[in-house]
């Protein structure tokens, strides 16, 4: 029985963990941008009540910057870590219900 050897050929399952080593360097990557987003926010918002103080404590405008900047990061925070990644499951559910 002869055995035939494709060069260059990946078996499906090196393949699999390749696309599961992908996955898993995004989300580490997008948790890593987050949390320097969440710094990034502390810190220009600190300056910018600290800003206030210092003017006279009247309206206080820093709140819109807190707000407006705030939901983006709690959309962001969603995405990073509630939402999971797209499986193959998934894609064979949504097949599924296309026929």
């Amino acid at each position: 029985m002869a055995r035939f050897i494709t060069v260059g050929a990946r078996p499906p399952v090196a393949e699999e963990q390749d696309t599961d080593r992908r996955i898993a360097r995004r989300r580490v990557e997008a948790k890593r941008k987050f949390r320097s987003d969440v710094v990034a926010y502390v810190i220009v918002n600190a300056f910018l009540v600290v800003a206030w103080a210092i003017s006279g404590r009247g309206y206080f405008w820093p709140g819109w910057v807190l707000a407006g900047w705030g939901v983006f990061l709690l959309i962001d925070a969603y995405r990073v870590y509630m939402s999971a990644p797209i499986t193959e499951a998934d894609i064979d559910k949504e097949m599924r219900t296309r026929r």
